[in-house]
């Protein structure tokens, strides 16, 4: 039971638990139906306000305020990152009250010289702490080592590092994430198939998850023994339009048993356009996020199948759990994989309508 009411609400409780105020209501008076999942993320927060019963009141009496920074790519409107600017967007409303205060600094994803100037921007500033979308590795780490000396807290969010020293990780296990694409992409698919592993020749820059989530996906082939599987890499241009369209041809046109296709990124609906254009039908194609042309042309068979993951979900844990950690000095489970949403053309109105 919480033994002072009358300092925590219902309100507080959600934030800490993760989910809506209905639900702790709910768990509170014990009506309605609750996820197994759910009322066992608030019940563990009740069991914690149980021995600290005052922990916002505590907080704000130090007076002390706390400044998170985040740090993800620069994006276009209805990209994959503006999903995950909103979900710090509403930790910064939320958190307010725990006197924590969020600023964006934003990089070129395609461009290690912008990340190395951004980072270098956060370690002068000196935050409380850091919250982190990486995509260069190496200059991650020694980020990283630079904060650690500063003995300022990392957070990872939709890729994991993990020879760095960070304090919490949201996002899918890109390795899972990989090797579930080829399941559900080269199943059934008849011996000797073809499958195009697509990418997009962007300064010569490859992703640290799409590394890792490729790594995945050949783990599968290997250990399904699925040799006469023949892969075919091809690289798109992040600007040519033309130059795409005519590759696809030739390639299409040299490999006529093409019956799959992958994108390791959220940009799969430039290649499902190459398709329609090209009018390519019965091709199995895969790819990531729900990005408004993804859904598109999943609704229109183009794409098959979507692994989604929630990034406003991993800004705003990440938040929730910085604020754990430092203002109310609680601990925190340092990797929390997502779940990896399979979409598909039949669940996905359900899916985006879905009210928790």
């Amino acid at each position: 039971m919480i033994t002072d009411k009358t300092k925590i609400r219902i309100k507080d409780i959600a934030q800490l638990a993760g989910v809506s105020e209905g639900t702790v209501d709910r768990v509170l008076h014990n009506r309605g139906e609750v996820s197994a999942k759910s009322k066992e993320a608030v019940e563990k927060v009740l069991h914690e306000i149980n021995y600290s019963p005052n922990l916002l009141a505590r907080s704000l009496a130090s007076k002390k305020h706390y400044r998170f920074v985040y740090m993800i790519p620069e994006y276009q409107p209805n990209d994959y990152w503006e999903s995950m600017d909103k979900g710090f967007d509403q930790a910064a409303q939320d958190y307010l009250q725990y006197n924590v205060h969020l600023e964006k600094v934003s990089f070129n994803q395609y461009d290690v010289k912008s990340f190395k100037t951004a980072a270098g921007q956060i370690l002068r500033s000196a935050p409380d702490a850091v919250l982190l979308a990486p995509v260069f590795t190496d200059e991650t780490l020694l980020f990283n080592q630079e904060l650690k000396k500063m003995e300022i807290p990392l957070s990872f969010l939709d890729s994991m590092i993990e020879q760095a020293d960070f304090s919490t990780y949201y996002g899918q296990n890109s390795f899972q994430s990989g090797y579930l694409a080829a399941k559900l992409l080269l199943n059934s698919l008849p011996a000797a198939s073809k499958v195009l592993s697509i990418t997009t020749n962007i300064f010569g820059t490859e992703t640290h998850q799409t590394k890792v989530r490729y790594a995945g996906f050949k783990q599968f082939i290997t250990e399904n023994n699925l040799n006469t599987i023949e892969l075919i890499n091809i690289e798109l241009s992040s600007q040519d339009e033309g130059t795409n369209i005519r590759l696809l041809h030739d390639t299409f046109t040299k490999h006529d048993d093409i019956r799959a296709a992958i994108t390791f990124n959220s940009r799969v609906y430039r290649f499902a356009y190459y398709l329609e254009a090209l009018k390519i039908k019965d091709i199995r194609l895969i790819g990531y996020d729900l990005l408004q042309e993804n859904i598109r042309y999943l609704k229109k068979d183009i794409i098959s199948y979507l692994l989604a993951q929630k990034p406003e979900k991993q800004a705003y844990f990440s938040v929730r759990d910085m604020c754990s950690r430092l203002v109310l000095k609680q601990k925190v489970n340092k990797i929390n994989y997502m779940p990896i949403d399979i979409i598909l053309k039949e669940n996905i109105d359900n899916y985006m309508n879905f009210k928790e």
